[in-house]
């Protein structure tokens, strides 16, 4: 999977490294609470751990990891990735086939420094991912996933525009051990157009 740089106005997502691994324990020191629905790396062996597990599926292509780098002070405020990556087996002849790129993927492994949560990074970050994901590889779906019990990421993600498909049950193991039920979200190609505009409106001054 090509490794990109996507620079907004705000924030840069890079390709997350190995050197960013005292930047990412430093981004998630000291709040606990604001990551009890997500698994978040807060020690120097947890984030090297993390990162390593990343850079193993991107050589896979199955993900493609990212640090959100903060462009006022150039600090690293989080993580996003996208996963998932998943080409169909389109028959030779479908306008898909001969496509390099991914048909659908998920968006997720998202969390954000205290100093981050409820500014424009995550709208940005939303914005700079989806781009590339619908505008460069022309997917056809991105999902979304969430903890049931994880309220603001749910509110997150319908203030956005993304549809709500339903619960998937004991989907993935929670921050918390539990085989977690899992509130699924999508965006379709059809729809991409109208969350850009209500993305962007987002990322708009306040008056």
């Amino acid at each position: 999977m090509q490794r990109v740089v996507l620079k907004g106005k705000q924030i840069r997502l890079e390709p997350l490294e190995l050197d960013h691994t005292d930047a990412l324990v430093a981004a998630s020191a000291g709040d606990a609470e604001l990551y009890r629905w997500s698994p978040v790396p807060q020690t120097k062996e947890a984030a090297t751990k993390y990162i390593e597990t990343a850079l193993a599926w991107s050589e896979a292509g199955k993900a493609l990891a990212f640090a959100v780098v903060r462009l006022s002070d150039e600090q690293v405020v989080g993580s996003t990735r996208f996963f998932e990556i998943e080409r169909f087996a389109s028959p030779a002849g479908h306008d898909r086939h001969a496509l390099a790129t991914p048909d659908v993927c998920e968006i997720g492994y998202t969390w954000y420094s205290r100093s981050a949560v409820r500014t424009a990074v995550n709208t940005e970050a939303k914005l700079l991912l989806l781009t590339h994901a619908f505008e460069t590889w022309k997917v056809l779906r991105v999902c979304l996933h969430t903890d049931i019990r994880n309220e603001r990421s749910r509110a997150a993600m319908e203030r956005i525009g993304c549809k709500f498909e339903g619960i998937l049950r004991a989907h993935r193991i929670a921050a918390d051990f539990i085989a977690r039920d899992s509130a699924r979200y999508s965006i379709v190609a059809a729809e991409w157009q109208e969350v850009k505009l209500n993305l962007q409106r987002h990322l708009l001054p306040r008056q």
